[in-house]
């Protein structure tokens, strides 16, 4: 979970506007709660339609955003949210922006190491790994340009790339060197390499250019 400062916030036209002190991450689509303005009608849980760093001037008849490119605000996250304008002004509060992708369950992890009857003890440390390959590969997409839902895979080869990637995390525990490798190009048995997991992926190259 990541929390984020405010600096400035606006309405135009039925939509908020808030800017972050910190560059973030935060992508069109994702979730984020505003919290803790002065401006208390800005306040809540929204979906981000545009992270456009100029200022917001109108919305079309039709919806669409119309910017002012003289005047440049980075780090701003834009939402849908009636109410009368509020002319640009310096703000306190927070942005906190949490994600959790459950692409994949311990069960396709189970399945795919082949653990017939695994322990509680297994279940646990799988479900730790299921976790972070989550994350880890909704993160890649991410950073490559892709707009994925939390919820539902893109696509069987991801959901195949990110169970190898909670896989090799779950063989790494009580491994022996050599054993596992997280190299691009790593070759010989019983290994998976970091270079197979982001071709599944899709993040070997940006998906835009």
């Amino acid at each position: 979970m990541s929390v984020y400062t405010v600096t400035h916030v606006t309405r135009v036209d039925g939509y908020g506007v808030v800017q972050t002190l910190e560059p973030n991450d935060i992508a069109v689509g994702q979730s984020v709660t505003v919290a803790g303005l002065t401006n208390s009608t800005l306040n809540g849980t929204f979906t981000v339609v545009s992270v456009e760093s100029y200022a917001l001037e109108e919305v079309t008849d039709s919806g669409d955003l119309v910017f002012d490119y003289d005047f440049y605000y980075p780090n701003q996250l834009i939402y849908a949210d009636a109410g009368d304008d509020i002319a640009r002004t310096a703000d306190s509060g927070t942005v906190t922006y949490g994600l959790t992708c459950t692409w994949i369950d311990a069960d396709d992890v189970i399945e795919w190491l082949g653990i017939e009857s695994a322990t509680a003890n297994d279940t646990a440390f799988i479900t730790t790994c299921v976790e972070a390959a989550n994350a880890f590969a909704y993160r890649r997409r991410q950073a490559a340009g892709y707009f994925d839902s939390l919820s539902t895979v893109p696509g069987a080869d991801v959901k195949l790339g990110t169970v190898l990637y909670a896989a090799s995390q779950y063989r790494t525990r009580g491994s022996i060197d050599g054993y596992q490798s997280f190299e691009s190009m790593s070759v010989g048995a019983n290994t998976i390499g970091l270079g197979q997991v982001m071709q599944l992926l899709g993040t070997n190259r940006p998906q835009v250019g």
